[in-house]
């Protein structure tokens, strides 16, 4: 989650990448990315849109346990580290979705940005509303499963 005093992420919106591409941040999260933004793959077929510090944060909490010289280390610093990319925010608010990202997030043209805490996600607009039939009962079991009250 957000660091004392960041930003946090909240929030469901619809937008559509424009011909070349580009995706507009929400304009309420844009000074959050004044020092660069951080484009990755995520874990599901999403782009995440990081702050440099977050995205640091992130990756070395996922990988400050695992022994540097094994294998399971070295595929995810790949996954991550090779899986994202230093951009900035143009005039207008915007950062360019490359192909690759585009390709693994199966993004066309109508996106779901969505608040994740300490990030972004940017979503395929389908593939999200998919993703949202099954959520909630997914998260009633997981919160079963860890003793909360759902």
């Amino acid at each position: 989650l957000p660091a004392l005093g960041a930003m946090a992420f909240r929030g469901h919106f619809d937008y559509s990448l424009d011909a070349k591409n580009r995706l507009n941040v929400p304009p309420k999260f844009r000074a959050a990315f004044s020092s660069g933004v951080v484009l990755a793959k995520a874990l599901e077929p999403c782009v995440a849109i990081w702050t440099p510090d977050a995205f640091e944060n992130h990756t070395e909490a996922f990988l400050a346990g695992l022994n540097p010289l094994s294998s399971e280390r070295r595929k995810l610093t790949r996954f991550f580290s090779g899986g994202s990319y230093d951009v900035e925010l143009d005039s207008a608010g915007r950062v360019t979705l490359n192909a690759e990202l585009l390709k693994y997030a199966g993004i066309s043209k109508d996106v779901a940005v969505i608040g994740s805490g300490d990030h972004l996600e940017v979503w395929d607009g389908g593939s999200y509303a998919d993703d949202q039939t099954d959520l909630p009962d997914q998260v009633a079991r997981i919160a079963e499963s860890l003793g909360h009250p759902s």
